[in-house]
């Protein structure tokens, strides 16, 4: 658009310019936390495991049950071969892990037999024996395992049939078997890794059907022992340096952006990203200041790619948001401890709802403007706007339960407004417990922005009245985001505030709207 409007939303002081430095040290700390945090996690559960595999045990999966008509159950085979594998230069495979396979008859005192052997013999073995295999797994003449197992196959305890009409010799016979065990009850095999390719069978002892057997795998490796200590310390250095960057980063990116801005609904205030000027006053609709200006030319069809011209913005967004989870705790912890939110992290959260708001109302939750969102936590001449009254105060209590417990009404009735609508739960048949779950709908938000496009595509109009609710929509999203980031302790309203700018509520007297800014007088900021 040629002629631009100039919104009511910042002041003509000069634009905050955002640091080189604090970006990368925002982006560097963020980078470093994730990783130290993966890290961490990673050696924490390697500890795990490796405390699981005291005195001998072995790392566990549940048993799972599995029933055939057939004369045996077979799994897909192992294939180890170090030399296509590239593992050449590791410790012989008997040394790097092995393997335990139980198996217990459902049927008591039904003597079962289970062993382990070369994948060609047991394909002769089992040549046209009726069986069943998990994963849905059949064997071919050549001994070769037809179609593509997957890791997600026959967890349920499903099997594949294979037909046959022989009968096979008893498998306590056979001379291919690496290892076997035979009886009643629990039959337990352990089996070091070799070069080769092998295959478990599970049969009855005297090779009837049907096989209706439980069967868990476990496994155990000594290679956790030199690698655990380290990856947990390595994690720990890293996430306490990257979040060391972070916080620096985002203090320094709020400072960067902490100037004097008047309301857009008053002269003065103690706004974030300025200070007030002494004795002013301004209508406390709510401490949370949130406009949308909607564009008079608008395109009929730059909605349809707004999505992906935003690319950019979502990409930096992940970034800034991953840091304000982490300032938002940082700031929590000093609110419990001194009752304030330090200021410059303050800036930093409402930069970033700030930025948030302003491609939402580009790309998404508004289609408002074609103007593009500008690239900065600043206040800027932008159709949409958002600022936050710095509170001199905050409770240390609330700090502890407003963020989830006080905020479940909200965000119950915001679920319902602007989440899709779905159900889950668990259903127990005679296999289990298994997940159901329902397709879901678009959200009410949604489904008001996608009328609105529609409209603009073959009308070229957004209707005001359509607008200014999905405006509050928005509003009230934000409302409930301040209270839960922890940047005010005013309970957020259940009303929906319609329009481009917050409005004084109809049914509360202007006189008790009035607020007197403080007139502490604070230092100017330093210069960019």
């Amino acid at each position: 658009m040629d002629s631009r409007t100039t919104y009511p939303t910042s002041s003509a002081q000069r634009p905050a310019r955002m640091r080189p430095l604090n970006w990368v040290l925002l982006v560097a700390g963020v980078l470093l936390t994730a990783l130290g945090l993966g890290l961490t996690l990673g050696g924490a559960v390697l500890m795990s495991a490796e405390s699981a595999q005291q005195d001998g045990q072995y790392l566990t999966l549940d048993p799972q049950r599995y029933q055939s008509t057939g004369h045996a159950i077979t799994t897909p085979s192992l294939v180890l071969d170090p030399g296509e594998s590239g593992t050449t230069g590791l410790p012989p495979l008997e040394e790097l892990a092995s393997i335990q396979v139980k198996v217990t008859p459902v049927v008591p005192d039904q003597a079962i037999f289970v062993g382990i052997g070369d994948a060609s013999e047991v394909a002769a073995y089992l040549d046209d024996v009726p069986s069943a295999a998990i994963g849905g797994m059949t064997w071919t003449e050549t001994g070769q395992l037809s179609g593509q197992w997957s890791w997600n196959s026959g967890t349920d305890g499903q099997l594949q049939d294979i037909p046959g009409d022989r009968v096979p010799a008893s498998p306590a016979d056979q001379d291919f078997w690496a290892v076997s065990a035979m009886g009643t009850g629990t039959q337990e095999v352990t089996f070091d890794l070799q070069e080769g390719q092998w295959t478990l069978v599970v049969m009855n002892a005297d090779a009837t059907r049907p096989v209706w057997i439980d069967l868990q795998a476990g496994a155990r490796t000594d290679l956790l022992n030199p690698v655990n200590p380290g990856l947990l310390i390595t994690g720990l250095i890293a996430l306490l340096l990257g979040l060391a960057l972070l916080l620096l980063g985002t203090r320094g990116l709020g400072r960067d952006i902490d100037q004097p801005t008047p309301s857009p609904l008053a002269t003065t205030g103690d706004i974030a990203g300025g200070h007030p000027t002494s004795g002013a006053t301004r209508l406390a609709v709510h401490p949370l200041s949130f406009t949308g200006h909607l564009d008079t030319r608008l395109s009929r069809g730059l909605w349809l790619i707004k999505w992906l011209l935003a690319i950019p913005h979502y990409l930096i967004l992940a970034l800034l948001w991953f840091a304000l989870v982490i300032t938002t705790i940082a700031a929590g912890i000093a609110i419990l401890f001194t009752g304030r939110y330090p200021r410059s992290w303050f800036a930093f959260s409402v930069g970033v709802l700030r930025w948030n708001w302003r491609v939402g109302f580009y790309a998404y939750s508004t289609l408002g403007t074609d103007q593009y969102p500008p690239f900065t936590l600043a206040r800027a001449d932008y159709p949409a706007e958002l600022a936050v009254d710095y509170p001199d105060r905050l409770s240390r209590g609330l700090v502890l339960v407003k963020w989830w417990l006080l905020a479940i009404p909200h965000l119950l009735i915001l679920g319902i407004l602007t989440g899709s609508t779905g159900a889950a739960g668990m259903v127990y048949s005679d296999e289990g417990w298994t997940r159901v779950t329902t397709g879901g709908s678009p959200s009410l938000l949604g489904l008001l922005v996608l009328i609105a496009a529609v409209g603009l595509l073959f009308t070229g109009r957004y209707l005001p009245g359509l607008f200014a609710l999905i405006v509050g929509l928005n509003r009230w999203v934000y409302r409930v985001a301040t209270y839960v980031l922890l940047l005010r302790d005013d309970y957020p309203p259940f009303r929906l505030d319609q329009g481009p700018t917050d409005l004084p509520h109809p049914g509360e007297p202007a006189g008790s709207e009035t607020i007197t800014a403080t007139t502490t007088p604070h230092p100017p900021s330093a210069p960019a």
